[in-house]
């Protein structure tokens, strides 16, 4: 009975760290003033961003514009566990995206144009209030000339 009872206690335990807390969920809006886009991309004009709890990961949906017009919608749906998921729709310069949580407030991401130079490293962090959320990226841009931004979202 006491090694039923203990194997119960651990898989709740693994549950709960696999179901864990997730800060980035909600909507958020891209605030232009505090983020720093890359050189040589359309800085984007206005962005809403809806993360959502989806089967031990996130659905993330992105819709907004660029300061060119270019229009921004897509799709993503991915697992914490690190693997390449594709991201559908259009006006991001990466199609694919990775995601690992680092805590309930942090997440890091490894973002790739299939076929392109383009490849980042986001990590993403929520503020301890709760209501800033600012993901810095370092990685190769489309021209393969290395680059730094930050976006910061405030939450709705």
């Amino acid at each position: 009975m006491k090694k039923v009872l203990h194997m119960t206690f651990a898989v709740l335990a693994m549950a709960s760290i696999a179901l864990g807390a997730d800060d980035t969920l909600g909507t958020w809006k891209y605030n232009t003033a505090k983020s720093k886009p890359a050189t040589g991309v359309s800085p984007i004009k206005d962005l809403t961003v809806v993360r959502e709890a989806s089967d031990g990961g996130v659905k993330i949906s992105a819709k907004g514009e660029r300061a060119d017009g270019s229009k921004i919608d897509t799709t993503t749906i991915a697992k914490y566990d690190g693997k390449e998921v594709e991201v559908t729709g259009s006006g991001l310069t990466w199609d694919t995206t990775a995601v690992k949580p680092v805590s309930a407030s942090t997440l890091t991401e490894e973002r790739s144009k299939k076929g392109g130079k383009y490849h980042s490293t986001v990590r993403t962090v929520v503020s301890k209030d709760g209501k800033t959320m600012t993901s810095t990226s370092k990685g190769t841009d489309a021209d393969g000339k290395p680059f730094t931004a930050v976006a910061v979202f405030d939450k709705q």
